[in-house]
């Protein structure tokens, strides 16, 4: 599990929690790990890798002892995918001056286009494994 990428992602954001159920579901090999930013265990993984308070307003990849946030975990993310989502690597040629700004208005805006939940997603039981802090009660 070491190796695993692992995505931490706002629990409450309706677009955060329908991307990571895109990303199990293109998946296969289950390599993919998650933990919601709220919870106590993203934010041990984000002391470790010295990143501070990220807040809530990116989603994150830590991958290969790197950490990536914003469109370029979003993209990191999609090259690990299968089928033709790898080919979105091409989009790493913008700078990230111009794609993070991007980035910053779709989650700007995230809780008003796709809604906002009362407390954090959890998985179907079945995805449980998968998630590093499922036994967390998240509000």
């Amino acid at each position: 599990m070491n190796d695993a990428p692992i995505i931490l992602f706002d629990g409450v954001c309706h677009l955060c929690a329908g991307s990571v159920q895109f990303v199990i579901k293109r998946d296969p090999h289950k390599r993919f790990r998650f933990a919601r930013l709220q919870s106590k265990v993203a934010q041990q993984i984000l002391a470790e890798q010295q990143a501070g308070d990220m807040g809530l307003d990116s989603v994150i990849l830590i991958h290969n002892g790197k950490l990536y946030r914003k469109s370029r975990a979003v993209l990191h993310i999609a090259l690990l995918l299968r089928r033709a989502w790898p080919m979105m690597g091409v989009f790493l040629l913008v700078p990230r001056f111009i794609a993070d700004p991007v980035y910053d208005f779709i989650g700007q805006h995230r809780y008003q286009w796709f809604g906002k939940k009362a407390s954090c997603w959890l998985p179907e039981s079945a995805q449980h494994w998968r998630f590093l802090d499922v036994d967390e009660h998240l509000e």
